[in-house]
C-alpha cells in the first residue's frame, strides 16, 4: 500500500478481454484505442472465501447507449485531449456501495479486506496536513480504533481496488470503466442536471450542491455543507439519470488503468500500474483539486485503502444474475435538494 504524498491516489490489477473502442477527438479525426470494455473479465488478487447467495440490497439504473464527451481541453493535462466516446448500454448502481451492503457481503462470504490484512490504512491528518498510515483503520472504523464507527447508510471506504473488484465480481457485476463513469456523470451530477466543470461554484443561494471541503485545505474544514467526512448516500439529491453521489462524497474506483488518453489500455509492468478513480470526495476543495468535476481523474495503486475512496458496481444488461440487485427502469426520487441528513 502506498500512502499518497500530497493528494495523489492509486488504482489496481485487472486481467481480461480487450475490445476496440472508437474515440473521436472533439476537434479532429477518429482514432482506435484498445481498451478494457464492458465485457472485460475481471480478476482479483483477493479471494472471496464463500460466494454470496443472497441478493444485494441495491438498485441498478439503466444508462442507455450513446455518444458523450470524455475529458476537457481546459482541464489538467491528463484530462486532454477531449474526445467523443460511443458506449453501449449498462446498468449502474444508483449509489456508491454502502457500509450496510458491504457488511452483508462480509458476513456472508467471510471476506477480509487489504486494510485488515495490512493492519493500517490512509487517513488525512488535518493537524499536519498530511496523509498518515493509521493502525487499525479499516472499513468498520475508517479513522482508526479511536475514531467513530462508520455509519450504515454512508459509502463504505478504506477498501482497496482489489476489495472493490472482489465485491462486484462476487455478485456477477463489475467495476465501471472510467469512460462509462463519465458517461453517466455527464447525464447530470445534481438534481437539476448540472455537470461540474472547472471554476463552477458548489454553493447556490446558501445551499451546497455536494459534499466537498469548505475552508483552507488541508488544515481547516469548516464543514459548512453539514459534513466533515462522508455523508449518507443520496443526501444531496438524485440526478435526472436516477443516480446519486456522482460528485463529491467519495472517489469511486473504476476498472481503468491510469494511462494517457489515446494510449492502448494495457497492464503496466508489475508493481507500476495505477487505477483511475472518479467523482471527487469530501476532501476535494474548490480552491485545490476540484475533483468533483465530471472529467476529473484520480489514480492510485490497487492495494491502497483511503478514508475517501469507495466504489459502485455496474452490470451488463444481458448478463444479469439473480443476486446482482434490483434493476430499475425509471429514476427513483428518494431525496430532493441538498444538505439533507
Amino acid at each position: 500500500m502506498r500512502i499518497p504524498g500530497a493528494v495523489r491516489w492509486s488504482v489496481g490489477r485487472l486481467a481480461g478481454l480487450t475490445l476496440a473502442l472508437i474515440l473521436t477527438p472533439l476537434g479532429g479525426r477518429d482514432f482506435d484505442v484498445i481498451g478494457l470494455g464492458a465485457a472485460a473479465a475481471l480478476t482479483s488478487r483477493a479471494a472471496v472465501p464463500n460466494l454470496p447467495k443472497s441478493a444485494r440490497d441495491a438498485d441498478l439504473i439503466l444508462i442507455p447507449a450513446g455518444v458523450t464527451q470524455i475529458g476537457d481541453d481546459t482541464a489538467p493535462p491528463d484530462e486532454r485531449p477531449a474526445f467523443h466516446y460511443r458506449g453501449t448500454a449498462f446498468l449502474m448502481d444508483r449509489s456508491p456501495v454502502t457500509l450496510a451492503q458491504y457488511r452483508a457481503f462480509v458476513k456472508e462470504t467471510g471476506y477480509v479486506t487489504d486494510a485488515e490484512r495490512f493492519g493500517s490504512a490512509g487517513v488525512l491528518d488535518e493537524t499536519e496536513g498530511a496523509w498518515m498510515a493509521v493502525q487499525g483503520a479499516n472499513w468498520r472504523r475508517p479513522n482508526g480504533p479511536k475514531g467513530p464507527a462508520a455509519q450504515e447508510n454512508h459509502p463504505v471506504t478504506q477498501v482497496s481496488w482489489y476489495d472493490a473488484n472482489a465485491f462486484c465480481g462476487a455478485y456477477g457485476a463489475r467495476l465501471p470503466t472510467e469512460f462509462e463513469w463519465e458517461r453517466a456523470a455527464r447525464m447530470g451530477q445534481t438534481p437539476d442536471g448540472h455537470v461540474f466543470k472547472r471554476g463552477d461554484p458548489i454553493e447556490l443561494s446558501g445551499r451546497y450542491l455536494l459534499n466537498a471541503w469548505q475552508g483552507t485545505f488541508p488544515l481547516l474544514n469548516t464543514a459548512a455543507d453539514g459534513y466533515r467526512s462522508t455523508s449518507p448516500v443520496g443526501a444531496f439529491g438524485v440526478a435526472p439519470s436516477g443516480l446519486t453521489d456522482m460528485a463529491g462524497n467519495v472517489w469511486q474506483w473504476t476498472s481503468s488503468w491510469y494511462l494517457p488518453y489515446g494510449a492502448p489500455q494495457h497492464e503496466p509492468a508489475a508493481g507500476e500500474g495505477e487505477r483511475v478513480a472518479r467523482g471527487g470526495s469530501f476532501l476535494c476543495s474548490p480552491t485545490f483539486c476540484q475533483g468533483y468535476r465530471a472529467s476529473a481523474r484520480n489514480h492510485t495503486t490497487p492495494d491502497t485503502s483511503l478514508e475517501n475512496i469507495g466504489f459502485r458496481c455496474v452490470a451488463d444488461p444481458g448478463r444479469i444474475t439473480q443476486i446482482v440487485g434490483r434493476v430499475v427502469t425509471r429514476p427513483i426520487e428518494f431525496a430532493k435538494g441538498g444538505n439533507a441528513k
